[in-house]
């Protein structure tokens, strides 16, 4: 048996669609199918006021920073813990992206530790939503008041996730989506700009397609349009939004289907995790997670690597997940230095992700679980804190990257 960390997944009317696309005889974006994605995202989004459909979740950010202004040298706190996409959307504006550490429970933007990041030049707090379990967005949104800050939801892992009851996505002013190949719902390459303050929706318009009011034109509003602002070609195909609509159609039976597969590797790997020092996914009492991932953080750089290796003989597919951004090489050059976010180095040391996707069958879940429960972790060997814990973080971060080089090849 051969398990991969993931498989594309089609709930089998996707062709019919991708089919009346032609018959419709519209291909490019903003026809049939891209309004019915949209009117269904804004129904499971209660609360938000305009959705649009992007080529990506990458460009729905770069369209925020847009909307935001975001000027030369503005700051914006972003985790470090998170994808390249959500610095570079306001970094290709000028801006200067300043890293908080995680919490060592969620994996999310720590809400403690964002009040000390704040300037006079802050313009904007981004969120994560980490495997699709809600920051604290309470706290993050009563810093953001007393600041006047825009809150911005990246939430490529949380559609259909909760926070005390309201959708993940409809918190912030605004926030993004993601449909890429490893996401619950995917049409290989797209995304949403979730728009939840009204003042940024027709603007939002313009800016997606090429800085023109081509949308007003086509809607009989105006008798011709014109470039009136800037902007980019960030409008999804209709073939992606044929795609996209069918699994949306779907999404009821295929979250069903993930929380199945989520709850099954918490409830088949808990007391051996316990047993080992090993940390499964933590869910607050007020979230509801979306059930986008399932992780493991092992007590141990040696342990984490020694699981994916172990694994990959038993023909699992398990990877890692985000290098810390401050210490990348734009991170550096953004003033970003070892120790500055002690627990986002740690959990991406220690962190990999188990094979998850929406037709992963229960017995090749239980064959995984099986081989998880036939590794025996080791204890974690005592650090040297006489020794610079700088230093021992440093050497850890090299022979990780080289690590996982390798398992990448």
């Amino acid at each position: 048996m051969s398990i991969p960390f993931n498989k594309p997944f089609s709930v089998g009317t996707e062709i019919d669609y991708l089919n009346q696309c032609f018959v419709n005889e519209h291909l490019a974006g903003d026809g049939p199918f891209t309004k019915k994605c949209e009117a269904m995202l804004e129904k499971i989004l209660d609360g938000t006021e305009k959705v649009f459909l992007t080529t990506s979740c990458t460009h729905a950010l770069e369209m925020t920073a847009l909307l935001l202004d975001v000027q030369m040298h503005d700051e914006v706190i972003v985790p470090s813990f998170t994808f390249p996409s959500t610095a570079n959307a306001f970094v290709l504006r000028g801006a200067v992206p300043i890293f908080a550490d995680v919490r060592p429970d969620t994996l999310n933007i720590d809400e403690t530790k964002i009040e000390r990041l704040i300037s006079p030049l802050t313009k904007a707090i981004v969120v994560v939503h980490y495997a699709g379990i809600a920051c604290e967005m309470d706290a993050i949104l009563d810093i953001a008041a007393r600041y006047n800050l825009a809150v911005i939801e990246d939430n490529a892992h949380g559609l259909f996730g909760k926070y005390k009851g309201k959708p993940l996505g409809t918190l912030g002013s605004m926030a993004t989506q993601s449909f890429h190949e490893t996401k619950n719902l995917s049409c290989g390459e797209g995304g949403a700009l979730v728009i939840n303050d009204k003042k940024f929706v027709e603007r939002a318009e313009y800016i997606r397609e090429k800085g023109t009011n081509r949308s007003r034109h086509f809607r009989g509003e105006i008798d011709k349009y014109s470039w009136i602002d800037i902007g980019s070609s960030y409008v999804m195909s209709e073939l992606l939004a044929a795609f996209l609509y069918a699994q949306l159609e779907a999404s009821e039976k295929i979250q069903t289907r993930r929380r199945e597969i989520w709850r099954r590797y918490e409830e088949g790997l808990r007391d051996w995790a316990k047993e080992n020092s090993v940390k499964l996914p933590f869910v607050p009492a007020h979230c509801e997670p979306a059930y986008h991932l399932f992780y493991m953080v092992l007590p141990s750089f040696k342990e984490k690597n020694g699981m994916i290796d172990y694994l990959k003989k038993e023909n699992i597919n398990s990877i890692f997940h985000y290098q810390p951004l401050h210490l990348s090489k734009m991170g550096r050059s953004f003033g970003g230095r070892v120790g500055d976010c002690p627990v986002t180095e740690d959990i991406s040391n220690n962190l990999l992700r188990l094979p998850f996707y929406n037709d992963y069958t229960a017995e090749e879940q239980n064959y995984v679980i099986q081989k998880i429960k036939e590794f025996k972790v080791k204890k974690a060997v005592l650090v040297d804190y006489h020794a610079p814990v700088c230093i021992i973080n440093f050497l850890a971060l090299i022979i990780n990257s080289y690590l996982q080089c390798v398992f990448q090849s």
